[in-house]
């Protein structure tokens, strides 16, 4: 897989973006679920065609990005978004995000920043927090990524329904531990209870939503009842047979939902 890393100057520092393809058509910006990084994408991109146009990065707190300071909030992670989007994308994007990236990728649509020609959400957290998340609920969450022993857990009880391959269960552990305390803890005690239903609804570009038949974190009934009303226009998919870390269980069936969605809006 062939990317140029691009440095882009955000808030407090810098972050590297992956930029690869060369396709006229929009490019797609990824953003990774609390707990990923740029390579939680890496399958998805290779079931693309080699020219699709593609950017992806290490969220503020993760990976590469660990040692950006905070906030770790929603907004700082939407403004960091827009400047990858502004300094990797010459023209017309389609934004892809995965669990909590697919919050941020709401906030930033509802900015209705120039160039945006639609929205993948995937196995998204949605506008609306589900009534399931308590702050019991959170604070037990926030220790989900405390030891490989901890992720482990999250992975075979609530993050998949699928058995990932050894290697890639290996790189999920090291991703969900490369980040910084207050970047852990963010999501689970503050951004995963923040409404976004205000801003959901300045969406006016398409969106598609893809759900994980077997998902646990973001089941197809929370999005029905938590996210869809906010997005009325919007389509959704369920994959069967998936959990809720779609790119990684199913990366053939994300890419080719991604690659149907650029042909509608393609016209």
């Amino acid at each position: 897989m062939s990317n140029t890393t691009k440095t882009v100057a955000v808030a407090g520092g810098c972050l590297e973006a992956y930029v690869g393809g060369r396709s006229d058509g929009p490019a797609l910006v990824f953003t990774h679920y609390w707990g990923g990084s740029a390579g939680t994408w890496n399958e998805v991109v290779r079931h693309l065609p080699p020219e699709q146009a593609t950017v992806r990065f290490d969220q503020r707190g993760w990976g590469t990005s660990r040692e950006l300071p905070g906030p770790y909030h929603l907004d700082q992670l939407t403004d960091d978004l827009l400047r990858v989007v502004e300094e990797c994308v010459a023209g017309p994007f389609v934004l892809v995000g995965h669990s909590m990236g697919g919050k941020v990728s709401q906030l930033a649509a509802a900015r209705r920043p120039a160039g945006l020609a639609g929205t993948v959400l995937v196995a998204p957290a949605p506008a609306l927090p589900a009534a399931v998340v308590t702050q019991e609920y959170r604070q037990g969450l926030s220790h989900a990524y405390d030891s490989p022993e901890t992720v482990g857990d999250a992975l075979d009880h609530v993050l998949t329904a699928v058995a990932l391959p050894k290697p890639v269960r290996d790189t999920v552990v090291r991703d969900s531990l490369a980040t910084s305390p207050d970047a852990r803890t963010e999501w689970p005690l503050h951004g995963i209870a923040q409404d976004i239903t205000g801003q959901a609804r300045h969406i006016d570009t398409p969106v598609t939503i893809l759900a994980g038949e077997h998902d646990k974190v973001e089941p197809p009934n929370v999005l029905r009842e938590c996210l869809l009303p906010y997005i009325p226009h919007a389509t959704m998919t369920t994959v069967a047979g998936t959990g809720h870390l779609l790119p990684l269980e199913a990366p053939e069936a994300v890419a080719d939902a991604i690659g149907g969605f650029l042909a509608a809006v393609r016209g």
